[in-house]
């Protein structure tokens, strides 16, 4: 079998109508456009507006928001199309199997594991970090942490300070080691459980607290404005030759390119939506609304947000302090009087971490399903639940896979490499659209994707460039990953593939 066979489209619109054997079609507009938000604004908004802001942006970080904000407009426009035309769970591996063949399907549905899996492990490690930060650190630093992490610490005149490790001690030192991230795994099983037992509990949970961590941004934009100090906005961009910022990557206008790609984590989660096509109640209509309606909302909030954020507290605070929890630093120290508000944004914000880990683990099982159905990956991921008809074993095996990262990775070695599964995911999928606007004009489109080629292009050029504007480290392991996702391919997916077993 050719390693470019393209799966028919006949028989994959055919298998979409078929809604009596495969998973229960249970969402709304609605329900989608909130599981779009529930997947958008989380760790990406509340700890990487932060880093980026600090490390390659300065307050300019608004402009690396809309920069990526338009890069996921070009991608989400095409994936729009795509959702409507072929409403079936796996999202752009099943694009890409209509359009590229199984060989490029296979490359981007490992990708996509980048995306959802490391997303929710990325997601969970912040979740933890907070629920500490709200409990004022009763969690033992051994039982929150990876073993790859560790913290010294010396006793001054009865205090604890944090140091740094290459400085000079002296006094007593203390230095706790990291064993297992106890609440990372918790929340994941928690929400493992939920999307067991069903499509529409999820849903209901998910819109709840969207309402929820959506009503605290606001809350925060409409007082921290009254705060903000308009001499952080000067200068706006980190300018050449600020200490620590040497390399290009980090100051004036390649810094914020740099921004727009460690804000695009911030963004992920809107192509979650088309990952549930074949569990919505009329696809062709809602698919696009819950797509670009999750996008464009969450484009507004985070724009407002950045801007109030970085107004407040000076964009080189967050170089050394108040990443992981910069919201609470900011209103800790920036707005007196408002210490309700601190504890309010952090219940919150734990709610919000919970929404997107329970998109992504739902994002990630559906690609799997799609896979499993399709033959390259063993057929228990397409195993459904008798009762609940949810693949089930696929989120048992999800959550133990996702786990190890949770509890034994550190947060900061999965970020990026969930944004560049992401970007490469969107590539393709403008790639994908384009193709199948000159291969099957004929097909009939619910909602097209305007001015192609030019938004496939574009979508592709910025997209590409984010990745470019990445940490080389985070590309080289990106690579390895993909290295040994055609290992997998060559050794089993291209033997076991239904569609290369045709007769």
């Amino acid at each position: 079998m050719s390693l470019f066979a393209k799966k028919p489209l006949s028989e994959l619109i055919h298998q979409a109508a078929d809604s009596d054997k495969g998973l229960k079609r249970s969402l709304g507009a609605g329900n989608l456009v909130a599981l779009g938000i529930g997947a958008i604004i989380g760790a990406g908004l509340f700890v990487r507006t932060a880093a980026a802001a600090g490390e390659a942006a300065g307050p300019a970080v608004v402009v690396s928001f809309i920069i990526a904000a338009v890069g996921c407009a070009f991608a989400g426009l095409c994936y729009a199309e795509f959702a409507s035309m072929i409403p079936i769970a796996g999202s752009a591996y099943t694009y890409a199997y209509a359009t590229m063949g199984e060989l490029v399907a296979w490359i981007i549905g490992w990708a996509l594991v980048l995306e959802y899996a490391l997303g929710a492990a990325t997601v969970s490690i912040a979740w933890s970090e907070y629920l500490n930060n709200l409990l004022g650190g009763a969690i033992p630093y051994s039982l929150s942490h990876s073993p790859l992490e560790h913290l010294v610490t010396r006793v001054v005149n009865g205090a604890q300070a944090l140091v740094s490790t290459d400085q000079v001690l002296t006094g007593d030192i203390i230095v706790s080691q990291g064993l297992i991230n106890l609440p990372a795994l918790l929340i994941l099983s928690i929400l493992t459980a939920v999307l067991i037992k069903g499509t529409s509990e999820s849903a209901g949970l998910n819109a709840v607290i969207v309402f929820i961590k959506v009503s605290i941004v606001l809350i925060f934009i409409a007082l921290g404005w009254s705060f903000i100090n308009p001499e952080n906005y000067t200068p706006y961009m980190i300018p050449e030759g600020t200490p620590g910022h040497e390399s290009i990557r980090e100051w004036g206008w390649t810094g914020v390119l740099g921004g727009a790609g460690i804000v695009f984590f911030a963004f992920i989660g809107f192509d979650a939506v088309s990952t549930a096509a074949q569990e919505a109640k009329n696809p062709k209509r809602d698919m696009p609304i819950g797509i670009l309606g999750s996008l464009v909302i969450c484009t507004i909030l985070y724009v407002l947000f950045s801007y109030v954020l970085t107004g407040i507290t000076n964009w080189s605070e967050f170089e050394t302090v108040g990443k992981e929890a910069s919201v609470a630093y900011t209103i800790k120290t920036y707005m007196p009087g408002y210490g309700w508000l601190e504890k309010g944004i952090s219940i919150a914000i734990l709610a919000g971490f919970s929404s997107v880990i329970l998109a992504m683990l739902f994002g990630q099982s559906r690609v799997f399903y799609s896979m499993a159905n399709d033959g390259l990956i063993p057929k228990v991921f397409a195993e459904l639940h008798p009762k609940f008809r949810t693949p089930y074993k696929s989120n048992i095996i999800l959550f133990v896979f996702v786990g190890v990262f949770a509890g034994f990775v550190p947060g900061s070695m999965a970020g990026d490499l969930t944004s560049i599964g992401t970007l490469f995911a969107f590539v393709l999928v403008c790639v994908g659209v384009w193709i199948m606007r000159v291969k099957n004009p004929e097909i009939p489109r619910a909602f097209k994707t305007p001015l192609v080629p030019l938004v496939p292009i574009l979508g592709m050029i910025v997209c590409t460039a984010m990745i470019v504007l990445l940490d080389p480290y985070t590309i080289l392991v990106a690579g390895i990953w993909m290295v040994v996702g055609l290992f997998v391919y060559f050794l089993y997916s291209r033997y076991h593939s239904k569609l290369g077993n045709r007769k």
